[in-house]
């Protein structure tokens, strides 16, 4: 029974109440003597202008202040004279054949060879076959100097009774410049591109 009037207790204080007018209360009766302003000139009728004072110049902001003249003095823009068109960019050579540097990381092996432009294939460690399509070098007006060659490598395994289908391991661009982005990598045979010759 306590708690049924206990809740009753909170839902009526925690319902709205009706609005009622504030009564003003009376302003109580003071000792205090009345303040007096202060004694001065009345306040002017028209705004007054005021002017800052001049400002001092120290030594070491007067060689800030010229330095931030001098920049932007810099950064003022220039009329300058017409831009000639440049001439145009200088072809990549291609070259016959493409110097290829791969490994056998099962037996350590590794060798550099050439391979011929859109010619006959060569075969690395009896399983990688490798075959290129172009390969160029930069031009002296490049940033760096870099041979480039489209290769193409397969692996096919050698059977006793009858040669396995050819399966494709890489086909792309392959950088000398960056062989660890460009070049094949497998569990067993790394091959990169190390450059390019006539």
């Amino acid at each position: 029974m306590l708690s049924a009037g206990a809740v009753t207790a909170s839902v009526l204080q925690d319902s709205p109440r009706d609005a009622r007018p504030v009564q003003e209360l009376a302003a109580p009766a003071s000792t205090a003597p009345a303040e007096t302003p202060p004694a001065g000139a009345p306040a002017p009728s028209t705004p007054v202008v005021v002017t800052p004072p001049p400002s001092v110049i120290i030594a070491e902001d007067a060689a800030v202040a010229e330095k931030a003249e001098e920049e932007a003095e810099a950064e003022k823009p220039v009329i300058e004279k017409a831009i000639e068109q440049p001439a145009t960019p200088a072809r990549r050579q291609r070259r016959k054949f493409a110097v290829i540097q791969a490994i056998d990381k099962t037996t350590a092996e590794t060798m550099k060879f050439e391979v011929e432009v859109g010619g006959r294939p060569v075969r690395f460690n009896r399983n990688l076959i490798f075959s290129v399509r172009a390969c160029e070098v930069t031009t002296p007006d490049e940033l760096t100097e870099d041979a480039i060659a489209y290769v193409d490598v397969s692996l096919q395994s050698r059977g006793v009774n009858q040669p396995a289908d050819p399966r494709q391991l890489f086909r792309g661009w392959m950088f000398a410049s960056s062989p660890a982005v460009s070049g094949l990598q497998s569990p067993n045979y790394d091959a990169w591109v190390v450059g390019c010759k006539n």
